[in-house]
This record gives C-alpha cells, sequence and structure tokens, in this order.
C-alpha cells in the first residue's frame, strides 16, 4: 500500500507560520502603540529635516536613545522607527519615508557593529571630556576675575546638552574628514591610473617603433646597396694629370738675359 503524506506535521507547520505572523503582527500594533505620540509624520520630517545629512550622522541621535542606552532597548527602538516611519506604511510621501528608512537602518547597523558601536562612544566620551574642560576652564576664568564660578552647565541638563551640542559636532568633523581622504584617495588613484596609462602609451609606442624600425631594416639595407651601385656606375673617368712643358721631348730652353755692362 502507497504511504499517504504526513498531512497532520504539513498542518503543523503551517499552523505554526501563521502563529508566527500573527505575532509578528501583534508586535508591530504594540509598537504603533507605543509610538503612538511619535507620528510617521512627525519622525519622517525628523530625520528629513535641513542639515539633517550632519544630524543622522550621530546614530544614538537618529534612533532617538542615549549612549547608555543597553544594545538590546536600541534595537527595540530601531525596530520601532524603522515600521513607523517604512515607505510601505508611508505610501503618500514615499520618497522622504524612504530617506528616513534608510536613515534609521544606517544608524542600527553601525550601532549593531561591535567596532561601529565601540567608535561612537569614543566620540561621546571625547565630547564628556572636552565638555569637562570647557566647565574647568569656565570656573578658572570666572574665579581668577574674582566672580561666582556658578556657571550655566553646573545643571545636568545643560551639561548634557553642551555635550550632546559637542557630540554632533565630532560626528560631522569625522565625517567632513572622511570625505576629504575619499577626495584625497580619488585623486590620488586617478593620478596613479594617468601615470601608468602614459607608461602604457609609451611603451606601446617603443615596441611599434622597433617593430616598424625591424621592418624596413632589409629595405634599408637594399636601399643602401643600390646608391653605392648606382654611386659606382655612374662616377666619371679618371683625367691624367697635364705633363709639364719643359718635360715634353725636344723642348729647348730659352737663353738666359746678361746684364748690359758699363764701362
Amino acid at each position: 500500500m502507497e504511504e499517504k503524506p504526513a498531512e497532520p506535521a504539513q498542518e503543523d507547520g503551517a499552523a505554526q507560520n501563521e502563529d508566527v505572523l500573527k505575532a509578528f503582527l501583534s508586535e508591530v500594533k504594540e509598537i504603533e502603540k507605543v509610538d503612538s505620540r511619535l507620528t510617521p509624520g512627525q519622525q519622517i520630517e525628523r530625520l528629513c529635516r535641513p542639515g539633517a545629512t550632519y544630524a543622522n550622522l550621530n546614530p544614538f541621535d537618529v534612533l532617538q536613545v542615549t549612549p547608555e542606552t543597553p544594545l538590546e532597548e536600541i534595537k527595540k527602538q530601531f525596530r520601532r522607527l524603522s515600521i513607523l516611519v517604512h515607505p510601505d506604511k508611508n505610501p503618500d510621501d514615499a520618497e522622504k519615508s524612504q530617506k528616513a528608512f534608510d536613515a534609521v537602518a544606517k544608524a542600527w547597523k553601525v550601532l549593531e557593529n561591535e567596532e561601529g558601536y565601540k567608535r561612537c562612544m569614543e566620540i561621546v566620551e571625547e565630547a564628556k571630556g572636552r565638555t569637562e574642560q570647557m566647565v574647568k576652564e569656565k570656573k578658572k576664568k570666572l574665579k581668577k576675575e574674582g566672580k561666582s564660578s556658578n556657571i550655566e552647565e553646573d545643571d545636568p541638563v545643560k551639561f548634557d546638552h553642551a555635550v550632546y551640542v559637542l557630540t554632533m559636532k565630532l560626528f560631522a568633523d569625522l565625517e567632513r574628514k572622511r570625505k576629504e581622504q575619499e577626495m584625497k584617495n580619488a585623486h590620488e588613484k586617478k593620478r596613479k591610473h594617468l601615470e601608468e596609462e602614459g607608461e602604457k602609451e609609451k611603451e606601446k609606442e617603443d615596441k611599434e617603433w622597433a617593430k616598424n624600425f625591424e621592418a624596413s631594416r632589409a629595405q634599408r639595407v637594399d636601399s643602401w646597396r643600390s646608391f653605392q651601385t648606382n654611386k659606382k656606375a655612374s662616377a666619371p673617368a679618371p683625367v691624367a694629370a697635364p705633363v709639364p712643358a719643359r718635360a715634353r721631348p725636344g723642348f729647348l730652353k730659352p737663353p738666359k738675359n746678361k746684364p748690359e755692362q758699363r764701362h
């Protein structure tokens, strides 16, 4: 007898897939509920606002988390935002939503990578260190001037804001240096390419010249031989040198004139 397909197993698999889908849809609804205060339109505008090119360089700012936020929580926030700004959920503004979605995806890609996360934290720590140094210098100057050393950065909120601003500047400066290095590398690559092309062209010309020179060798030899042959054939017969008159036979010398004698 033929064995029948294991239909129950297939049904179990289908049911399992359906459960996964339901769980996902439930999660999407929960995310939308949690972030009801952050409308998709507002998030898209935030991520596409003027100056966003540099503002979005800070992945913590893009995902609206602090550097101290655990990575697992950052991942959850990434999923929330990616759902909110996804182009499929914002068909009326597909171009901007795609740009916003790309910014969110890029931010998470940087932070989920251990090396990228470490580099970002180094920038944040540098911003904190510089801000603390700035606070010390401010207080020192005020004290030297005999003034109160109380400054606005004594307020933790304002201190954090100062760190935030400097962090953004450091990310922007890093991007500027990266672009400058990229342009420099591209220029150097182009220069080397042109140099190599020039050398190749010169080598090609040298080979072509050598080839033509070798090919015309026999012709040059034949031409030279023909020239020598024609030269000998057209050369005039040698003319004998004239014989002096005194050397001729029967030549009489004329008498010498004697000087006249006077008495």
